[in-house]
């Protein structure tokens, strides 16, 4: 995407930007680390696990997913990536997904670029629903998402492998226009 395409994010620590193949071990090594994959659905090996799926999002298709990568403003670093999943431009709809390292919790990072990421979709690419799927014990996501006006809609049970075990989610949504 052009730079002036993309979703605008205000906050003074991070910026958003395309993701790219060389982000794969930044992305990799924070994945990797124990307390992070704790609490995500993520299934890694090695970081050439990560490499198909950052061509993935290179795709330019309508309904490709959508990944950016989130840098601190000061060198750039990647800390983080967010996009959009499971986009059906039919139904006007999607699944926000994003993951952070933890040298950034607790700094406001998350609920910044999921508010930046849900407005640009809205406005940007005309959904009505941002929807997302967030493990039961992932009490740090799901406080995102209720500071950020996603409304829970559902508990779904063993809803996702997660390396080998079930995995039961909260169903979250946030409608364009519903605050």
């Amino acid at each position: 995407m052009k730079p002036e395409d993309l979703p605008s994010c205000d906050h003074p620590l991070v910026t958003l930007r395309d993701l790219v193949r060389d982000d794969a071990r930044a992305w990799y090594a924070y994945l990797a680390n124990p307390v992070v994959v704790e609490h995500t659905s993520w299934d890694l090996r090695c970081v050439d696990d990560l490499q198909a799926n950052v061509d993935d999002y290179a795709s330019a298709e309508p309904s490709s997913p959508i990944r950016l990568a989130v840098v601190l403003r000061d060198g750039g670093q990647l800390v983080g990536t967010i996009g959009l999943n499971t986009i059906s431009a039919p139904h006007r709809t999607a699944e926000i997904a994003y993951d952070l390292a933890p040298a950034v919790w607790g700094r406001g990072v998350a609920t910044s670029i999921v508010n930046a990421v849900v407005d640009w979709g809205f406005q940007y690419l005309g959904l009505l629903r941002i929807q997302a799927t967030v493990l039961e014990s992932n009490s740090r996501s799901i406080r995102v998402l209720e500071r950020c006006d996603f409304e829970r809609e559902g508990y779904l049970r063993c809803y996702r492998q997660i390396r080998g075990k079930s995995g039961n989610f909260w169903l979250y949504a946030r409608i364009a226009g519903v605050p």
